[in-house]
């Protein structure tokens, strides 16, 4: 028997007890992925081969090879946390060199990057602006810290039903059915007008105003409806210089047109321009739509009132969902695409080189580098407020360690029962 072929022994069963008790120490790492240690057996070759009664050189340590299993997925309260179910990397880069991890948990520096525990930051495709990515490049995702831009309101889609069996206000001159004194509506008198609904607009700058509109059936045997507006509390005019027009219907109840001092329309639209209030902002230019309104004859409703203007916001809140494309909210309700995170895979990911702090870089073994996003080509999908736990099963490790314990123990004995028959040879006499 050989001290070396013990030796060997000792050191590979030492390596594995290296190995176990690093898996064991990351046992609660994010995104870690455990090792296994692979041995193979030495034999002293010649020309002619292995010989039939050669009794073998011992062992050695053929390689520590990475398990890329999926660990469990473990929630948590930030949207920033991100961990991948099925295949894939996050790509990070410092100062142009990039690599590659499976830990999720991601943060801000202080100029708004996306960044992991190093300052490594996160690899996303820019957002193009018609909503898709740009699939072929690589930027940093950076979070905007900087106020949405308002919009000025320009339509207003009042969708209404005006009661069909609604009488003339007492307040008016009513002459063969109709009324002859419109210029007696006042807003200030609720007797004046059979309903009002109201919304909000904005300008150039973002300030609101309240844009009312009332109603006053003016004609019901026509189905003829007068339509005061104010924006702000002042009324605006429409085409012909009146501060009203007319909405008609047909017998079913549907809108049939609008008539104002410049001509009757059918397509339910009129154009108002009311001054700004606020000096500095743009003059509004507001147009409604009132083709959807009814006049049937259930009670006044307003199904929906919807307009496209918003004011100034700031940032509330980061989104990604489980494709990789990040939103950032802001407090006006808008949002806007910031890209969408790319992932990596290899052919070898066991080729993979480790950098240490959970992550990896590409070699040659590993093979060509496939990016695309989550979902997509055999990658796994994005979970948001989550992180990958490190793929360690304790119980597993320590019925290793348990094993490796023994085979180190045996080789150790191995060299002591050698030590003691080259005794018993040397004091032979």
């Amino acid at each position: 028997m050989s001290f070396r072929t013990s030796l060997s022994g000792l050191d590979a069963s030492a390596t594995e007890l290296s190995v176990i008790g690093n898996n064991i120490a990351n046992a609660s790492t994010n995104g870690f992925k455990e090792s296994r240690t692979e041995f193979a057996d030495v034999f002293a070759t010649s020309f002619a081969g292995v010989g039939g009664s050669t009794p073998g050189s011992g062992v050695r340590v053929a390689s520590i090879s990475q398990q890329f299993g999926q660990g469990n997925v473990e929630f948590t309260s930030s949207s920033l946390d991100l961990a991948v179910s099925g295949e894939g990397f996050f790509i990070l880069e410092e100062n142009g060199s990039q690599s590659y991890t499976r830990a999720g948990a991601f943060n801000t520096d202080k100029d708004g990057f996306v960044v992991d525990s190093s300052g490594r930051q996160l690899q996303t495709f820019p957002a193009n602006s018609n909503g898709t990515f740009n699939t072929g490049t690589l930027a940093s995702l950076q979070l905007s810290t900087g106020d949405s831009a308002p919009l000025a309101t320009t339509s207003v889609d009042p969708v209404l039903n005006l009661n069909s069996q609604e009488t003339i206000p007492s307040i008016y001159t009513v002459v063969a059915g109709a009324i002859t004194d419109p210029g007696s509506f006042d807003v200030n008198n609720a007797d004046s007008f059979n309903h009002s609904t109201s919304t909000t607009v904005y300008d150039s700058l973002g300030n609101n105003f309240p844009a009312t509109m009332y109603f006053v059936t003016s004609n019901p045997s026509a189905n003829e409806w007068q339509v005061h507006t104010f924006v702000d509390g002042q009324p605006i005019t429409v085409n012909g210089g009146e501060d009203f027009f007319t909405m008609s219907f047909d017998s079913l109840g549907s809108f049939a047109d609008i008539t104002t001092g410049a001509g009757t329309t059918t397509d339910g639209s009129v154009s108002f321009d009311p001054k700004a209030s606020i000096v500095g902002a743009a003059d509004l230019s507001l147009t409604f739509d009132y083709g959807d309104t009814t006049q049937y004859g259930g009670d006044f409703a307003v199904n929906s009132l919807s307009q496209n203007g918003f004011a100034s916001g700031r940032l509330s809140g980061i989104s990604i969902d489980a494709t990789g494309a990040v939103s950032a909210t802001f407090t006006n309700g808008q949002a806007s695409v910031l890209g969408q995170v790319a992932l990596a895979n290899f052919p070898n990911n066991g080729g993979l080189r480790q950098l240490g702090d959970t992550s990896w870089a590409e070699t040659f073994s590993a093979g060509d580098r496939v990016i695309g996003s989550a979902g997509t080509a055999g990658f796994g999908a994005i979970q948001s407020g989550a992180l990958e736990a490190s793929n360690v099963d304790i119980a597993t490790q320590l019925v290793s360690l348990i094993t490796a314990q023994r085979n180190f123990q045996a080789n150790a004995q191995a060299i002591s029962t050698e030590n003691e028959i080259q005794t018993a040879i040397i004091n032979i006499r």
